[in-house]
């Protein structure tokens, strides 16, 4: 049989991935985050509502980023982006910087990244490390006050979303790891690629997700074991 060659590889990861690290899930039992109903900490109205419990919120999420680090399913796809003669595009649903810290470069984040601010005046984004208040002035234009996490609340629109969306339509092979398929637009991704018919689809999570019909092969077990498998089998088998 003709091993099929891919050259536009689009991955999908979610929560999963980095739970393995260490890392707790946006959306635990009960719809909790770190014991935090979402709501309370994940929305517009609720930095309206109350800023200073937000801030106070990001910035110990902040800080666990430095105790963590990537698994060996983060390490394992930045060797396949370095290794693969063709295009790798990681969009990720996480707001942490764990695959990069592996070495992956084309990491698109949907939802945000922790360790970035944005000002609600002038929309600058800025690299943070540290904490955040409302007593700090914006960098660019000095507002106060001005800084919010950067990150993609429950009603607002998903970053990067054109780029995706063409990354989708020139996708020959679409891998989703460690997402429940509950989340849209991001659980929307296997339909749109088996309605064009172009990429084989290939689900990689704990357990069957919510779409796990739509996938043309799935493999099930710990992210740190069936990810790199996975990266090895499609490395040797498309050279």
């Amino acid at each position: 049989m003709k091993v099929p060659h891919y050259q536009n590889i689009v991955i999908l990861t979610g929560a999963g991935i980095s739970a393995e690290s260490g890392l707790a899930t946006f959306r635990g039992d009960g719809g909790l985050w770190e014991g935090h109903n979402v709501m309370d900490v994940a929305t517009p109205e609720a930095f309206r509502r109350d800023p200073v419990m937000v801030h106070r919120f990001y910035n110990e999420r902040r800080k666990d980023l430095f105790k963590v680090k990537p698994n060996p399913a983060h390490k394992a796809l930045a060797r396949l982006e370095g290794k693969h003669k063709g295009e790798v595009i990681i969009v990720t649903q996480n707001i942490d910087n764990l695959h990069q810290l592996a070495g992956s470069k084309n990491v698109l984040h949907m939802h945000g990244e922790m360790l970035k601010v944005r000002c609600r005046q002038c929309h600058q984004v800025f690299d943070w490390e540290g904490d955040t208040s409302e007593h700090l002035a914006c960098p660019s234009c000095q507002a106060k006050p001005a800084l919010r996490p950067h990150i993609v609340w429950f009603n607002e629109v998903p970053f990067h979303m054109e780029e995706i969306e063409v990354a989708l339509y020139t996708a020959d092979l679409f891998v989703s790891i460690g997402t429940s398929g509950a989340v849209y637009p991001a659980a929307g991704f296997i339909s749109m690629i088996r309605s064009m018919g172009k990429a084989h689809s290939v689900e990689l999570n704990l357990e069957p997700s919510e779409g796990q019909s739509l996938f043309a092969e799935t493999h099930y077990g710990k992210a740190t074991k069936i990810v790199p498998a996975f990266v090895d089998k499609l490395l040797k088998e498309t050279g």
